[in-house]
C-alpha cells in the first residue's frame, strides 16, 4: 500500500502507523533491489541535505551518504567544526540550515535536539540516533527479519541487555507496531521504562503482538526466531558504570549455550559496533580491565552461519535512502 509521507518528519516510529512503516520496508526492499540491478533512482537530484553529527559513526554517517548520493542529493557534512549547540542555540542553527537544505539528519545526544530541529528549521528532519531512539536501526532490522523468514508477524525477537534507551525502546515501539512478539531479557532494573510498555501494549492489541520483560533466560530462549544484543556500555560512561554493567549483565552474554535454547532456525541480531572479540584499542583495554575475552556476545555466536549482522548493517543504507525518498516526496 503507497503512503504519503512527504514533509514527515523521521523523529521516531511512534509518529507512524503500521502501514506506513510497513510502506516504507517495501520501499526498501525495492531500491535494494534496483540498485542490485544497477537501476539509476536519481529521483532527488538537485537536492541539498545535510548531516550533523554529534557522535562518531561508521554505519549511521555512510548509510545516509550513500543512500542520499543514490538519490542524487549532495550532503554537507557537520561535526566539530561546526557552531551548533555551542556557539550558536539549536533553535538559530535550525532556521540557519533551513534556509540552505531539504533535510536535515541528526546523530547525537537528547531526543529534544532533533525535535528542535524540527520544529525551527522548516524541513524534513531525519533522527539518526538519540539516547531515546533509533528509528533507522529499526527499519533494518525489520528488513532483515522480513528477508530471513518471510514474514513480521509472530516472529519472537529475544533482546538481551539494558533496554532502557534507544535500542530496546525502539524495539518495543516498532515490535509492538508491527506484530512481533518481543521478549526483554535482563536484569529487572535495565527494563524499558513502564510508560513506554504501556504504551506499546495498547499497539500490540491492534497488531497481535506482545512484549515480555524476564530475567529467566530459558522463558526468553523458548521457540525464539531473532536473539539480538548491544554493546552494554556506551563510550565515555566511567570506569564505575562499566563495572557495574558488566557484573549485571555478564550472566546474559549471547553465547553458543543461549543459541542453542532457541529455534535451531534462529538468527542472531546485533546493530553494531560489537565488543565481541576484544581486539579493537578500546576493547583491549576493556579486556584487560575487566578480566574478558568478549563481552555482549562471543566470537562464535558474531562468526557464525546463525549470525546474520552485516546482512542488518547493509540494510541500514537500503531502508535509509527509502526513508529520504518517502519524506522528500516519493516520485516512484
Amino acid at each position: 500500500m503507497a503512503c504519503d509521507l512527504k514533509g514527515r518528519n523521521f523523529l521516531t516510529l511512534k509518529d507512524f502507523s503500521s502501514e506506513e512503516i510497513s510502506f516504507m520496508l517495501d520501499l526498501a526492499a525495492d531500491l535494494k533491489e534496483k540498485k542490485k540491478k544497477g537501476i539509476p533512482v536519481d529521483i532527488h537530484r538537485g537536492k541539498n541535505i545535510a548531516l550533523i553529527f554529534e557522535k562518531t559513526s561508521t554505519r549511521t554517517r555512510c548509510a545516509f551518504e550513500v543512500a542520499a548520493h543514490d538519490l542524487g542529493i549532495c550532503t554537507t557534512y557537520l561535526a566539530e567544526g561546526s557552531q551548533i549547540g555551542k556557539k550558536e542555540s539549536i533553535a538559530d542553527s535550525a532556521r540557519v540550515l533551513g534556509r540552505m537544505f531539504d533535510g536535515i539528519e541528526y546523530r547525537g545526544y537528547g531526543q529534544q535536539i532533533v525535535e528542535d530541529l524540527a520544529k525551527y528549521s522548516g524541513v524534513v528532519v531525519w533522527n539518526g540516533l538519540t539516547d531515546e531512539y533509533h528509528p533507522t536501526q529499526m527499519l533494518a532490522d525489520m528488513l532483515t527479519i522480513r528477508e530471513k523468514f518471510g514474514k513480521l508477524k509472530g516472529i519472537k525477537l529475544v533482546y538481551f541487555g539494558d533496554a532502557r534507551f534507544n535500542i530496546g525502546n525502539s524495539l518495543c515501539i516498532v515490535c509492538s507496531k508491527l506484530g512481533l512478539d518481543l521478549v526483554i531479557c535482563g536484569p529487572q532494573k535495565y527494563f524499558p521504562a513502564q510508560s513506554l510498555v504501556s504504551e506499546c501494549n495498547d499497539w500490540c492489541k491492534q497488531s497481535g503482538g506482545s512484549i515480555t520483560l524476564t530475567e529467566d533466560i530459558d522463558v526468553a530462549c523458548k521457540d525464539a526466531d531473532v536473539i539480538y544484543t548491544d554493546v552494554w556500555v556506551s563510550m565515555g560512561e566511567p570506569d564505575e558504570v562499566w563495572a557495574e554493567r558488566i557484573a549485571d549483565l555478564k550472566p546474559y552474554q549471547v553465547n553458543a549455550d543461549v543459541m542453542k535454547k532457541a529455534k535451531p532456525t534462529a538468527i542472531f541480531m546485533h546493530d553494531l559496533p560489537s565488543f565481541h572479540n576484544l581486539e579493537t584499542k578500546i576493547g583491549k583495554e576493556v579486556g584487560e580491565k575487566f578480566g574478558l575475552t568478549a563481552m555482549e556476545v562471543t566470537d562464535d555466536v558474531f562468526e557464525s552461519a546463525q549470525s546474520v549482522v552485516f546482512d542488518e548493517a547493509e540494510n541500514r543504507m537500503h531502508t535509509i535512502k527509502a526513508v529520504i525518498a518517502a519524506t522528500l516526496g516519493n516520485n516512484f
